[in-house]
């Protein structure tokens, strides 16, 4: 993943019925950009639905570490 500002988590799922899966993330340095690096970063299936939030916008419920984190560090 390379570029600069935030890191985007990006999710999609292939048919309306199915849940939500995390596949990855983005650097961008706005929403509207890390939609369309989502789009064509992620683009190897027919994605029904795709969104991108803000890694930050994630809150650990029963872990001291934040979601998203390697090797049980925040970043």
């Amino acid at each position: 993943m390379s570029g600069d500002g935030r890191i985007y988590e990006v999710f999609a799922r292939k048919k309306r019925a199915d849940r939500f899966e995390h596949i990855g993330a983005v650097a961008a340095p706005s929403e509207q950009l890390a939609r369309v690096y989502a789009w064509q970063t992620y683009d190897e299936a027919k994605w029904f639905e795709m969104t991108v939030a803000p890694r930050e916008a994630f809150a650990a419920v029963n872990r001291r570490q934040a979601p998203f984190t390697l090797g049980g560090t925040s970043t």
